[in-house]
């Protein structure tokens, strides 16, 4: 066999075992038909979806990127652009999105409290093609408090000329309408909004929040009520507190990838030496 050839063979098996050993660090997202970083330019994410930007720019409602001056929680310093700038409007205002395809479909809305500083402020509704209401009462600082990036996850199924939301029916003509519902108390808004063809499992999500002040409040009941029911003045202490499961998030992350490295750095020089 040629040189040039033989050599050309070991960087197809090279590439093979690089596939390989990375295989397990990738995670296959279902297919993105629609995004977009309301009020905002376009941006690609850490999962490689593309926002483009918002095409409602100059047309309806008010683009503000007042958010920028937070640092966002529960999201990389790179993403967090697409829950610094947002859309409101002082009426009912949406999107169109084309689905023309049948199957299962997430969409998935993207929300930041980046102004208000206490629950009740803001409250709106989340309605698709003006028949299903698929959140009722969105207050986003009662949920997840100021600063702190929130998905909602709605799952649809397009068949024929219908679109099912837990199995309720309505027409469907080639495209959909996610509409923010102007309400009592302040402007409705979205932050960004993407739609994948696929189930839940298909869509990256936000870590888990935990609500430290919440566990501190309930830890403090607990021992308030368990030194009222003894006789002892004696306070027992609940035991340590369970340590937050994302300090190491990102070593944890980052581990496979080393080892993947560590074990293919070896096999390159051996099949290089051949």
């Amino acid at each position: 066999m040629p040189t040039h050839q033989f050599r050309y063979l070991k960087l197809f098996f090279i590439l093979i075992l690089v596939i390989c050993l990375s295989f397990d660090l990738v995670t296959c997202f279902g297919e993105v038909i629609y995004a977009i970083n309301a009020g905002g330019d376009a941006h690609v994410d850490m999962n490689g979806i593309h926002y483009r930007r918002d095409p409602l720019h100059g047309r309806i409602g008010t683009a503000s990127d007042y958010g920028k001056q937070l640092i966002i929680s529960r999201v990389p310093r790179t993403d967090q652009i697409l829950y610094q700038t947002e859309r409101y409007h002082h009426a009912t205002f949406g999107y169109e999105i084309p689905v023309n395809r049948d199957g299962n479909y997430v969409l998935v809305l993207k929300f930041c409290e980046v102004y208000f500083s206490s629950p009740g402020m803001k409250v709106f509704d989340v309605s698709l093609n003006g028949v299903h209401t698929v959140i009722s009462d969105l207050d986003i600082f009662a949920r997840v408090g100021k600063g702190v990036a929130h998905d909602e996850y709605i799952p649809f199924t397009i068949s024929g000329n219908k679109l099912i939301i837990n199995e309720e029916e309505s027409d469907h003509d080639g495209k959909i309408r996610v509409e923010f519902i102007k309400g009592y108390r302040d402007n409705p808004k979205i932050n960004a909004i993407y739609v994948v063809r696929g189930t839940l499992a298909d869509v990256p999500q936000l870590p888990s929040l935990i609500p430290e002040e919440k566990e501190e409040e309930e830890e403090e009941e607990a021992a308030t009520t368990s030194q009222d029911k003894k006789s002892s003045p004696v306070r027992h202490p609940s035991g340590p507190r369970i340590p937050n499961p994302y300090e190491a998030e990102d070593s944890g992350t980052m581990l496979p990838i080393f080892i993947a490295i560590g074990a293919f750095l070896p096999l390159l020089f051996c099949l290089c030496r051949l």
